[in-house]
């Protein structure tokens, strides 16, 4: 299977040395690697320049604002490095980050669960970070959850689900929409990738409200949205994210902002959400 590899890239001279390099040594090599450029300005682009001379990597420029919106500067520069490909020509299209380390079988790993059956639409192994002089996994909400650093999708699911949204909550709404169309959404227990900054370490405090506006346009509800505005709080502890979270919902709700998801994709996702809070509390989930 011959897959394809876009890493949006910004200001990452301290790390992207050490993504490139390990992609380098994977058992199965990519077909193609577009690193995006965006607007650094440090030594990234001179970095990845180097790796074209031992991968099948090309490096595009953009200039978007420094400023990091979560969901969107990413996205946006990720859809670019996409528009440089032919994704017919490719198997599996990867969207990674500029700051891992990937195990040598990593890409090797994903193209045996894809075999594994034609359903399978989306495959990654987890994020760890170093913590107390460990690799840890990387604090989540759901195991089963791909984190958007690593993400891998299969070309036919990607364009079923649309590609990505350019905003905050795509790294969700991608899995749900794969699930939607009946896509399995696979993670791998043991195949660890090092995550060299947490997530969300360059985020801003404009940023704040982005969440709670990303489950108003998932068509949560206000419930569920509580609900989960106050696990992610206390998983982070950070009481005053619950405020943020919820009033950026209620924010979004005034200004009647356009959902993502249609209605019948919004009642899926409630349904699947609350099924796994169900779950979780012993109680049996509805079909």
């Amino acid at each position: 299977m011959k897959i394809a590899i876009v890493i949006p890239a910004h200001n990452e001279e301290q790390y992207i040395q050490l993504t490139l390099e390990s992609l380098v040594q994977q058992s199965h090599g990519p077909a193609k690697i577009i690193v995006v450029d965006d607007n650094s300005t440090d030594r990234t682009r001179e970095i990845a320049l180097f790796y074209s001379k031992k991968l099948p990597l090309q490096v595009v420029s953009t200039t978007s604002k420094a400023i990091n919106i979560p969901g969107s500067k990413v996205i946006q520069a990720f859809n670019l490095g996409l528009s440089h490909i032919n994704i017919e020509d490719y198997d599996i299209i990867c969207k990674f980050d500029a700051d891992l380390i990937f195990p040598k079988n990593y890409l090797e790993v994903l193209v045996s669960r894809f075999r594994e059956s034609e359903t399978i639409g989306m495959v990654a192994g987890h994020c760890t970070i170093a913590k107390n002089g460990k690799w840890e996994i990387e604090n989540q909400n759901n195991p089963d959850h791909i984190r958007g650093a690593l993400k891998a999708y299969r070309k036919e699911c990607f364009k079923q689900i649309g590609g990505l949204k350019a905003s905050i909550g795509w790294d969700t709404i991608d899995e749900m929409l794969a699930r939607f169309y009946g896509w399995q959404v696979i993670t791998v227990p043991d195949l660890h990738v090092k995550h060299l900054k947490p997530t969300g370490a360059a985020y801003n405090s404009k940023s704040k409200y982005l969440q709670g506006e990303a489950f108003f346009k998932m068509r949560y509800g206000w419930w569920l949205t509580f609900i989960t505005a106050a696990k992610m709080a206390w998983n982070k502890k950070q009481i005053q994210l619950l405020y943020d979270y919820l009033r950026g919902y209620q924010i979004a709700k005034s200004k009647n902002l356009a959902p993502l998801v249609t209605e019948e994709q919004g009642h899926y996702i409630r349904n699947y959400r609350w099924n796994g809070i169900k779950s979780k509390l012993g109680v049996k989930p509805r079909s």
